[in-house]
């Protein structure tokens, strides 16, 4: 099968790996990075492109820049779109039910998207949905056997308005506890310092799925204690509250479980080691690239679409 997979050029997390896994798993696969001005303009950047030359193209580009090409992107064929952001469409916010009203104007759109209950969602509002979770650079995270001098700690942005809860969530916890809240440059730096902590807080509320930095502190050997997801999403993960994970709902539960955690000899690198195991087994980008490459192949629906200059009349199937 040959593949255009196109991706953004300027992005804050480093997701080379993931996208070299994607395309080798595909076998023949075109990787192009589209600039901010090329997301900008797809009907542009698509008139010297012969798409009847691939049998899959693949998005992974800004969602708010496809928002605003919809009639250009209905008439891409055989089109699959790769969404790590969709939760935001059942969260308060800017794009709150905007990713269902966007797909709904490309049915025939295979989606793949990162969480769980999210997929649910919108395979139970007519999408053709595919669900490989989010996951984490195994070449460059790693545990690396550090002390681990920072008890409790978070990396991360807290200043944009939907960290609004986690911001909240963490400035509480800082006034009851000693956590170190900071942020790093990509890369070395930041692998460092998650190998300093021994306990990372997850404070992603409200989200309904797992964000990147969950799954690096657990292949970087930390315990990963984090806001509860629900039942769903820990299932379809494999996450285990205090066997590999310590899931809490409120930050009551959170230092009670925090108590437990530091007078119970041994829990704390026991849930750790279990964790690092668990993503080192199934979220590597090695092994979803394998994932995404196999949810690409699928068949996908059949359906006639526009016709712009220098894209040809095409019915999309294998």
């Amino acid at each position: 099968m040959k593949a255009l997979f196109l991706v953004q050029k300027e992005q804050r997390v480093i997701l080379d790996r993931f996208y070299d896994s994607i395309s080798r798993h595909l076998g023949d696969c075109e990787l192009r990075w589209l600039t901010s001005a090329e997301q900008n303009d797809l009907k542009q950047y698509f008139r010297n492109i012969d798409v009847d030359a691939y049998d899959r193209i693949i998005f992974f580009l800004r969602f708010k820049k496809e928002i605003k090409q919809v009639r250009f992107i209905q008439s891409i064929p055989n089109l699959v779109i790769l969404e790590h952001d969709a939760y935001q469409n059942y969260i308060g916010g800017k794009y709150q039910g905007k990713f269902s009203r966007h797909y709904g104007k490309l049915p025939w759109a295979r989606l793949i998207c990162s969480g769980y209950e999210v997929s649910e969602k919108l395979r139970a509002e007519g999408f053709d949905v595919e669900f490989v979770p989010k996951g984490y650079d195994q070449v460059l995270l790693c545990n690396r056997g550090l002390e681990r001098d920072i008890e409790l700690g978070f990396l991360g942005s807290i200043g944009n308005q939907m960290y609004g809860k986690r911001r909240s969530l963490l400035e509480i916890l800082a006034e009851q506890e000693n956590l170190v809240v900071t942020r790093t440059q990509s890369g070395d730096e930041y692998v460092e310092m998650l190998n300093r902590i021994r306990i990372f807080v997850g404070a992603d509320v409200g989200f309904g799925e797992y964000m990147i930095k969950n799954f690096e502190a657990m292949a970087c050997g930390c315990l990963l204690l984090t806001w509860n997801q629900g039942e769903q999403e820990n299932q379809a993960l494999g996450f285990r509250d205090m066997e590999n994970v310590v899931l809490y709902n409120s930050i009551d539960e959170l230092r009670e479980k925090l108590s437990r955690l530091r007078t119970t000899p041994g829990m704390i690198e026991n849930i750790a080691s279990a964790g690092q195991r668990l993503v080192e087994q199934y979220y590597s980008w090695e092994a979803l690239g394998a994932k995404v490459a196999k949810a690409v192949q699928l068949p996908l629906r059949k359906k006639r679409v526009r016709r712009f200059i220098g894209i040809q009349h095409y019915s999309l199937g294998t």
